[in-house]
């Protein structure tokens, strides 16, 4: 997954809400969100290489997402980044203490970024990287973004993104989807002078500029557009789309939709925030 924005605590309506983007090799096996077999109250995509998740959400209202991070020269690791995604959805243990021990174990993990939601706690997100130096971020209440790069780095499709979710949360609470997969369609590319510089060159920085990317010719490209949205009062919706290569765009490969109510206990506490 390579775009990701978020709100927390930011709307009287919504408790969180994520808009997202999953790049990634159309070659690469990927099984569509679902209900997990192994652990039948998480919700999301599985990578059928490695068995890990990009993005995924459990009934107890324990989130994670992550994407890598965009590098010259990146080196890969023995552990999958999308173990990181599953242990924490599936598992128990505190966000920070899960966060500490991860980063135990940073360098067995190619660069990653990381997003630990748990909705019932008194700490509710922590970003967590393996490259940036500050290795721990608590993100706080309001509307956050990022990439391949740290937490609310400015790059252009950041920024479009987190203004567009902030935008569609004043809005009716119906066209919270259509304006968030809008957003997350958007195959416009910037200026050259605004791109990042991450030391990959300007031609693949331009390829990476779109919130959309679409490479066939490379055999790459966004597969999956997720929206998961939370209310207050427990209420659930999580809604992938799947794109594959056709010609000159994307083509809609599916859907999936799922409404479900998180457990009573952090709708309890959802209450008390």
């Amino acid at each position: 997954m390579c775009l990701i924005a978020f709100a927390l605590d930011a709307h009287d309506s919504f408790a969180f809400v994520v808009a997202a983007n999953r790049d990634e090799y159309y070659a690469r096996e990927t099984a569509p969100a679902a209900w997990w077999d192994d652990r039948h109250t998480v919700f999301g995509g599985r990578d059928l290489r490695a068995g890990g998740s990009w993005l995924a959400i459990d009934r107890r209202g324990r989130f994670a997402a992550v994407t890598n991070v965009r590098e010259p020269d990146p080196v890969s690791g023995p552990r999958s980044r999308g173990a990181l995604v599953a242990g924490f959805v599936e598992g128990s243990e505190p966000a920070r203490d899960y966060a500490e021990r991860v980063l135990g174990q940073a360098d067995e993990y190619a660069g990653f970024n990381l997003l630990l939601v748990d909705l019932a706690a008194d700490e509710p997100a922590l970003f967590v990287s393996n490259r940036d130096a500050r290795r721990v971020v608590a993100p706080g209440s309001g509307v956050h973004a990022w990439s391949n790069g740290t937490l609310d780095a400015p790059w252009p499709k950041v920024l479009r993104l987190r203004e567009r979710l902030g935008y569609a949360l004043q809005g009716a609470p119906r066209q919270l989807g259509p304006t968030l997969f809008d957003a997350l369609a958007d195959r416009s590319i910037p200026d050259d002078a605004a791109l990042p510089d991450t030391g990959v060159g300007q031609a693949r920085e331009r390829l990476l500029a779109p919130a959309m990317i679409y490479a066939p010719d490379l055999g790459y490209g966004t597969r999956a557009s997720t929206i998961v949205a939370v209310r207050r009062d427990g209420h659930a919706v999580f809604v992938e789309r799947s794109w594959a290569p056709a010609g000159e765009a994307p083509r809609r490969a599916g859907e999936r939709r799922v409404r479900f109510r998180l457990a009573p206990a952090t709708v309890e506490a959802l209450g008390r925030r």
